[in-house]
């Protein structure tokens, strides 16, 4: 089961937000462009003041812009004018709609678990042709001892030397590849985790986006922009803004999630690249990638228990892995609640 951790949805701060640039850069541009129009334009401005009547409405269009500093309600307003101007303008752009992007997720997520599966299937692969190497070893090991025993009883000191020294590389070859056949375990427990816990997610992003789509279409029909507007006014909540806040929450988790993915399925091509099965050789980098990951704080996807209970079972001798197993599909259960129900 993927681990979920946001029952409270805190929306995410406008600036940390796509539209969040446009408005620093539009910002930044109001100032100093207003700053330079009022330098040009500071001698006429005097000039006016001079008059009475021009004072009266300088004095009155300073105090407007006063009020509105100063009131919580209008400050508010102006704010949430300008959140959604900037909004507006990054739409033209960039993909601001978490119903959008949320169904390319889906798409991006079957792809992955596409990949997923060619990558458990090469790594399979790679884990027979080490187990039958080891096995080989091991053969080889028993072979030359008993060729070293003979000789010693012969007398044959060269000999026994020889067939000694060459059963002590092969046992120290299979202790390196019974490591390394661990830590090819701990992938493949992992990616075919993972590949299970992707296609709950892909099913759960997809129900949600299948059941929110049509309750957005409705809110914002009866939260539409002036009455947000109001809602903010009058100090209430808007339910728009709370609901485009909680779809967010799960587009920036399937985010981090995916990136999750797409970082360890890296790691663990760049190890199986780096290993070399013919000669019986491979690179420690690609071994302390791997143990790295290990050692990282909780996985998104796999969660932390999950994540140590693989750990466990790739190092348990008696927990034997099946290779030959099928890569599992997870059973849709009856009653099994979407993960992101608690983001609403």
């Amino acid at each position: 089961m993927i681990m979920n951790n946001n029952s409270h949805v805190q929306p995410k701060p406008f600036w940390k937000r796509p539209e969040g640039a446009t408005g620093a850069v539009f910002l930044g541009a109001l100032l100093v462009g207003g700053g330079y129009l009022l330098y040009t334009a500071l001698p006429t401005l005097i000039d006016l003041a001079q008059n009475t009547l021009y004072l009266a409405g300088m004095l009155a269009v300073l105090a407007a812009v006063v009020y509105m500093v100063l009131d919580p309600r209008m400050r508010n307003l102006i704010w949430y004018m300008y959140r959604s101007v900037m909004r507006w303008i990054t739409g033209i752009f960039v993909e601001l709609d978490p119903i959008g992007i949320l169904k390319n997720y889906v798409d991006d997520l079957k792809k992955k678990v596409k990949q997923m599966e060619k990558q458990i299937n090469i790594l399979r692969g790679q884990m027979h042709k080490l187990r039958e190497l080891i096995h080989i070893n091991k053969k080889e090991i028993e072979a030359n001892l008993q060729l070293a025993s003979k000789a010693k009883a012969s007398n044959k000191q060269t000999v026994m030397i020889l067939k000694s020294r060459k059963a002590g590389r092969l046992k120290d070859s299979n202790v390196r590849l019974e490591d390394l056949y661990q830590k090819m375990e701990v992938l493949y427990r992992v990616l075919t985790k993972m590949h299970e816990n992707s296609l709950i997610l892909a099913e759960d992003v997809k129900d949600q986006v299948m059941i929110k789509e049509q309750e957005r279409k409705a809110i914002h029909a009866s939260h539409g922009a002036m009455n947000s507007a109001m809602s903010i006014m009058q100090g209430d909540p808007d339910k728009r803004a709370m609901f485009d806040a909680a779809m967010e929450a799960i587009t920036d988790d399937v985010a981090n999630k995916v990136g999750e993915m797409d970082r360890f399925m890296e790691m663990s091509s760049n190890f199986m690249n780096s290993i070399d099965l013919q000669n019986g050789i491979f690179e420690e980098e690609g071994l302390k990638m791997l143990e790295k990951w290990e050692k990282e704080s909780t996985s998104l996807i796999l969660g932390e228990d999950e994540k140590q209970n693989l750990l466990s079972q790739a190092a348990n001798d008696s927990d034997v892995l099946d290779l030959d197993q099928p890569i599992k599909e997870p059973l849709r259960q009856e009653g099994r609640r979407n993960q992101y129900d608690t983001f609403f």
